[in-house]
């Protein structure tokens, strides 16, 4: 599931032992993040689309020098 924190709040991430972002992160459906859930520490939020593909960088082949 994807949380973010409820404003003002810096909730830890037990597993990544950090801070979970303002932004939020994706954490396991487990007891702790469901805890936190429900004592309104964090809020389940839909998870930010994926980035486009990046470009691929250009290949140099040999003897074409600038």
């Amino acid at each position: 599931m994807y949380v973010i924190p409820a404003q003002g709040l810096s909730i830890r991430d037990p597993d990544l032992q950090d801070l979970l972002p303002e932004s939020g992160r994706l954490v396991p459906d487990t007891d702790y993040w469901l805890r936190r859930v429900r004592d309104k520490d964090v809020f389940v939020a839909e998870a930010p689309a994926q980035d486009e593909a990046p470009e691929p960088a250009p290949t140099v082949t040999e003897g074409s020098e600038q």
